[in-house]
């Protein structure tokens, strides 16, 4: 019977196996696949024990020194690290309050108008697609999801103006999944295109609520910073009517991270006075914004206020639009 296969372990490594970590030699070096991988995942649990050692440390230290303690260091994260944009907006700047005034929302936002939505879909719809419909109009109030019916888009456009629609939403599949939006504020625009991804139905969540009553939810936007950002928001809150019914308990949030939008649905509770409990009723989903269009849906000869060109505007990390 032959003897098992001898691996040459070099010196330095069998003198490091049990010795303190970090070991003095490179990882690289260990030709075999298993002890290379072994070695790896014990450097890996010994940086995190000194780790917490430091941490706990730090942690006495600032107990000792109670208030002579120094501030805690700020981490560096993507977020704060993020390029400037010269179209961040003041909230106090004259020129974007008369912007805000003069704009294609200010009819809603000076409550001359009352939201009214009409969500329908691609051509022939899948399950999914239908089901993640109906749940919005349950979010969205005067919602109302129509079949689509081959019927092109700017035929219902007209339709919806005469019908005092405010909004048009239409949801878009791909292999049965919903894949897009294109979200159209009527009666002149603009339109944004959106990229749907990360879809969850209400079936598919853990420990989410109840269904939604039909009160009027508060709406929470988030990190909404830039002229675009701005625009991107109050097309997202001229979605819901002007007073929301606190008596329901209801939060619609659009939360934008990193050019993200990120959409949650919950019901909170007051537990106590410094206490609130919240669950999440869904669906929940991402958008990624593509395109913003002046005026009403035109694919053809459409003036775009901004497209996302990926090459282009994702050569750096830190740099955000919204």
């Amino acid at each position: 019977m032959s003897p098992g296969p001898n691996f040459d372990i070099p010196q330095e490594e069998s003198e490091s196996a049990g010795s303190s970590f970090p070991p003095t030699f490179s990882l690289s070096t260990i030709k075999n696949k298993q002890r290379r991988h072994l070695m790896f995942m014990k450097l890996k649990q010994e940086k995190r024990k000194q780790k917490l050692e430091l941490r706990k440390k730090r942690k006495k230290e600032r107990d000792a020194l109670g208030d002579k303690a120094p501030p805690k260091d700020v981490p560096k994260t993507i977020e704060n690290q993020r390029v400037y944009d010269e179209t961040t907006v003041d909230p106090e700047d004259e020129e974007v309050a008369f912007d805000e005034g003069t704009d294609e929302f200010s009819a809603y936002f000076n409550k001359l108008t009352n939201p009214k939505v009409l969500i329908t879909t691609s051509d022939r719809p899948r399950g999914r697609t239908v089901r993640f419909c109906e749940q919005l109009a349950t979010v969205i109030p005067n919602a109302h999801v129509y079949y689509r019916r081959g019927l092109a888009l700017k035929r219902i456009i007209p339709q919806c103006v005469s019908r005092n629609f405010t909004y048009l939403m239409v949801i878009n599949e791909d292999r049965k999944v919903p894949n897009g939006m294109v979200l159209c504020h009527l009666p002149d625009g603009p339109t944004a295109h959106f990229k749907v991804s990360s879809v969850r139905l209400r079936k598919e969540m853990k420990r989410r609520g109840k269904d939604p009553t039909e009160h009027h939810p508060e709406v929470i936007l988030n990190n909404f910073s830039t002229r675009l950002g701005h625009s991107i928001g109050r097309m997202f809150a001229a979605l819901f009517p002007h007073d929301p019914h606190f008596v329901g308990r209801q939060v619609a949030t659009f939360h934008n991270q990193r050019d993200f939008i990120f959409f949650r649905f919950h019901r909170y509770i007051f537990k106590n006075e410094k206490r609130v409990g919240i669950q999440e009723l869904g669906p929940r989903f991402t958008l990624k914004l593509r395109s913003l269009q002046k005026g009403t849906f035109d694919s053809k000869f459409g003036e775009y206020e901004w497209v996302h060109k990926r090459h282009e505007m994702d050569s750096s990390r830190r740099k955000f639009h919204l």
